[in-house]
């Protein structure tokens, strides 16, 4: 698991305390990543299972993502990270999470865009923002976001809530983009010197495209999109007017 995806759901976890049961769909750790893959000690006391389609660390059931044998919306929360583009039927795999997703059930998902085909079980799809949010449109309430370039991100992330959306929801997406951002922040300050080095060498090295693509690999945007009645409109206005100095914007649509 890559260090800003583990970031990505240890802020939001902390923005929203998302309730239990949590289902995490491509739970299997890899071998060599130590304990980055482990995700359960984000959510302490909540019950956790660990969903794959094969046995191994991290592993509590074994599930085809695009055909799930879990009931309608058994899951308060459900996980889905770098895991999506390995699923053929992609799609259904979506409508299967949001199926088992509970009323006002939080959904945080991630994946790669600008980033090299990888392994188990194959690497079959890219989903762009404007992917996720077609993809996720059955959801109230969307936070659609990516990292790198805008022209061509490396991550994409997503989270999504599930009518009725809780006000905490409203109130926890100014947190978790600021919270994500003070996170990048602090991983660009402290990264290694010789990271720094070799990535400013290779800025000369490379060209207009690849340096801006460097240059911006910490760069963050993120939209919020809600369906709301006008009462719940105007509350979200002045629950976010303050919070727009953190590069997010505020679609109500």
């Amino acid at each position: 698991m890559r260090e800003n995806v583990r970031a990505f759901i240890a802020t939001a976890a902390e923005a929203f305390s998302p309730a239990g049961p949590i289902y995490e769909f491509g739970a299997y750790q890899v071998e060599g990543q130590d304990d980055r893959g482990n995700l359960r000690p984000l959510f302490p006391d909540r019950h956790y299972v660990g969903c794959d389609m094969r046995i191994g660390p991290g592993v509590d059931r074994i599930e085809d993502l695009a055909d799930l044998s879990l009931p309608d919306e058994v899951a308060k929360t459900v996980i889905c990270v770098d895991t999506l583009e390995h699923v053929f039927e992609s799609r259904r795999a979506v409508d299967e999470m949001l199926r088992v997703l509970a009323p006002g059930g939080l959904l945080l998902l991630s994946v790669p865009l600008d980033f090299k085909i990888h392994a188990y079980p194959s690497d079959y799809w890219r989903f762009t923002p404007s992917c996720l949010e077609r993809l996720l449109a059955p959801l109230n309430a969307r936070i659609i976001g990516s990292q790198g370039t805008e022209s061509f991100p490396h991550t994409v992330f997503a989270v999504g809530c599930k009518a009725p959306v809780p006000a905490q929801f409203v109130r926890g997406s100014g947190r978790f983009v600021e919270g994500f951002q003070r996170w990048l922040d602090h991983a660009s300050s402290t990264a290694p010197w010789e990271s720094k080095f070799k990535r400013n060498m290779l800025c000369w090295l490379r060209s207009k495209g690849e340096r801006r693509r460097l240059r911006q690999w910490f760069k963050t945007q993120f939209i919020l999109q809600m369906q709301v009645d006008r009462r719940l409109q105007a509350e979200s206005f002045l629950l976010h007017g303050d919070d727009r100095h953190v590069g997010g914007r505020l679609d109500l649509i």
